[in-house]
């Protein structure tokens, strides 16, 4: 057995890829987030009579084993409604489920609404700090910008439509004015990238473009406030804090230790 991750149009249904088609067709079954969804995807591409299973994203740290056993032996296809699996959407747990039971994770490259957000932008893409949805609590909010105001890299977030404006307003009175991109309905007809600074936002986002999910992508640190913000003294305590304030997994320490060597 093994888990295809399986990644969706975000929008655009010509930007699913052969190989997703392919591993599609070919699974024994698919574990969906929605099951409706996914079925009107299926139907599009001509894929009839697959079995699906409903991954639900609250019942998700429940489920997964019980998930996992059910299609054991079996080659399974996981999808979200639209994007990448596990990323700012189910999967992660099941993906970690799976590696702790033996089963081979293949990843399929597909279609995801960061990578053409940082690339399109503007603002540098070479070094991104990708968060995902902010938490919902002010007080938190607050703490991950204060811990995210030194860093020089741009950050980026997902979030709707409606709560971006007042997200903005926190990370302007927290991070100071920066250069900001929101990115919304990306493949679709309507595709747009707002540019401008944070304090700048409020107007050049008109209201009724204030639905749906949005990419907002911040500048980050630089002169002054990345060297004042607090007293890095090297590439070693920068990393160090950011897995203290869980920004970066321990994992991902290498990279950040690679890149040091590099520069």
């Amino acid at each position: 057995m093994s888990l295809f991750l399986v990644p969706t149009p975000i929008g655009n249904l010509g930007d699913i890829t052969l190989r997703a088609i392919e591993t599609l067709r070919e699974a024994d079954l698919v574990i969906a987030e929605d099951t409706r969804r996914t079925r009107a995807l299926l139907s599009h591409l001509g894929i009839t009579g697959k079995k699906l299973i409903s991954l639900f994203a609250e019942k998700e740290r429940t489920q997964a084993a019980a998930i996992l056993r059910q299609v054991a032996g079996k080659n399974a296809a996981l999808t979200t409604d639209a994007g990448s699996p596990a990323l700012s959407d189910p999967g992660a747990v099941l993906v970690r489920e799976a590696l702790a039971m033996g089963i081979p994770v293949v990843p399929l490259p597909g279609a995801t609404a960061l990578v053409p957000a940082v690339t399109a932008s503007g603002l540098d893409s070479a070094r991104f700090l990708f968060y995902g949805f902010p938490p919902r609590a002010a007080g938190e909010r607050r703490k991950l910008l204060t811990e995210l105001a030194p860093l020089p890299f741009t950050l980026v977030f997902y979030e709707t439509a409606p709560r971006v404006i007042p997200f903005l307003r926190e990370a302007l009175a927290t991070l100071g004015e920066r250069e900001c991109v929101i990115a919304r309905e990306i493949s679709k007809a309507h595709e747009s990238f707002v540019r401008g600074t944070l304090a700048e936002m409020g107007t050049l986002l008109p209201e009724e473009n204030r639905r749906g999910e949005v990419v907002a992508l911040i500048a980050g640190a630089s002169g002054k406030a990345a060297a004042t913000a607090h007293a890095w003294t090297s590439w070693d305590e920068l990393a160090t804090h950011l897995v203290e304030a869980g920004l970066v997994r321990k994992n991902e320490l290498k990279r950040l230790l690679l890149e040091r060597r590099r520069g």
